[in-house]
């Protein structure tokens, strides 16, 4: 291991290392190419406006949509979820005041959906089973004829469970509700195709995919059905009115690059996730007592949360900290003494919620960077487990 550069890397949940090929195409864009978008009456914006369309068409192409058209940009998965929620609930507050979400939806979500409630609307938050899945029936049952929208994220962040999307966005389009996901953790990482899986909105982001920091997308569907949704902020005609403000060009130059290099590797990454995953599953549960949470099948290959019980896991994360970078779930969450919301709604008491990690695997890992966090991992939980005993 001595060619191992350290700390290892693999909290890929939280962010991803700039691809260098990401950052090679954005780099004309900060000097010589550095026109507003919104200038096209000369060629330094006509040049930055060809860039941002061809971007939107690399996403586009990536999760399926019908054309560019369809992509909004924001800063971010998290500005995407509030615009997507709060934009439907007031364009079609003449429809209903309902929306139906799940209690393991991430922050952006929940939060958005406990504002909207202060405002007077009404939300629905639908329990999961121990695997993290939220169950099509509920989410039919749930449903009355107030209900406009529906949003459950397509994997999540902390466990990697994988919902089942299609049949989620199918019961809603049967009764005529819209059909929100949180894609973040899921485009680029897995397949995701709009129209196969009935998504009306869908939230995702540049730096969950080795693409730059600030700067993500909001899918809107334009036909069957045309989707409306009301801006949050006001001030320019950028992005069809639906989020103003001066393009961010070489973010969004290496959102789309990002894109089209994820189409590609996506695969063969992911035979190598779902290798390495396995090895650190079977290898710590045999060596450290370790339990696999959220679902054993059905789940980002990248994603791997485990429970040290009687361990607590901030303290096996500081044990390794020198030698690999993980983290106790959400990145959006961590500063917070709280267990995890997510382990606590699949059943888990708060002691063992406190006793979990998250790893997240990731393009520039590597096998010998694998065996070395197994050997980290478990020799901590080892010397943890003794420090307990003799305490």
């Amino acid at each position: 291991m001595a060619d191992t550069n350290l700390p290892i890397y693999m909290d890929y949940h939280a962010t991803t290392p700039l691809d260098r090929r990401v950052l090679d195409e954005m780099m004309p864009y900060f000097a010589e190419k550095f026109g507003n978008a919104s200038s096209l009456d000369h060629p330094y914006g006509h040049d930055a406006s060809v860039a941002v369309e061809a971007a939107r068409e690399r996403l586009a192409r990536l999760i399926g949509a019908r054309s560019g058209h369809e992509i909004v940009f924001t800063s971010g998965a998290t500005e995407s979820d509030n615009l997507a929620l709060t934009g439907a609930m007031d364009a079609y507050a003449d429809r209903g005041d309902h929306m139906i979400t799940c209690v393991t939806e991430h922050k952006a979500v929940l939060d958005t959906a406990r504002h909207l409630e202060s405002i007077g609307k009404k939300v629905t938050y639908l329990p999961v089973d121990r695997h993290g899945h939220v169950s099509t029936s509920d989410i039919k049952d749930a449903i009355t004829d107030r209900t406009v929208l529906i949003s459950i994220m397509t994997a999540n962040n902390e466990i990697g469970t994988i919902a089942d999307v299609k049949s989620i966005g199918g019961v809603a389009h049967d009764h005529n509700v819209l059909f929100h996901t949180d894609a973040a953790q899921a485009v680029g990482h897995i397949p995701v195709d709009v129209q196969d899986m009935n998504i009306d909105l869908m939230s995702f982001s540049s730096h969950k995919m080795c693409g730059p920091k600030g700067v993500g997308a909001l899918y809107i569907r334009a036909m069957r059905p045309r989707v409306r949704i009301l801006p949050s902020m006001h001030g320019g005609g950028q992005e069809r009115y639906m989020r103003p403000g001066t393009l961010n060009v070489p973010a969004i130059v290496g959102f789309g690059k990002a894109a089209e290099i994820a189409q590609k590797e996506m695969p063969d990454e992911n035979k190598r996730f779902q290798k390495w995953s396995t090895e650190i599953i079977d290898a710590l549960s045999e060596r450290a007592g370790a339990i696999h949470n959220g679902d054993p099948d059905n789940r980002l290959p990248h994603n791997i949360s485990l429970t040290f019980p009687g361990i607590d896991g901030k303290a096996i994360i500081n044990s390794v900290s020198e030698r690999i970078a993980i983290s106790a779930g959400s990145a959006c969450t961590a500063q917070t003494v709280e267990p995890s919301h997510v382990l606590l709604a699949l059943g888990m008491d708060a002691e063992d919620a406190h006793s979990s990690i998250r790893i997240g695997l990731g393009r520039f890992n590597t096998e010998a960077e694998v065996g070395h966090a197994i050997d980290a991992i478990s020799g901590a939980v080892k010397d943890l487990r003794r420090i307990s005993t003799l305490a």
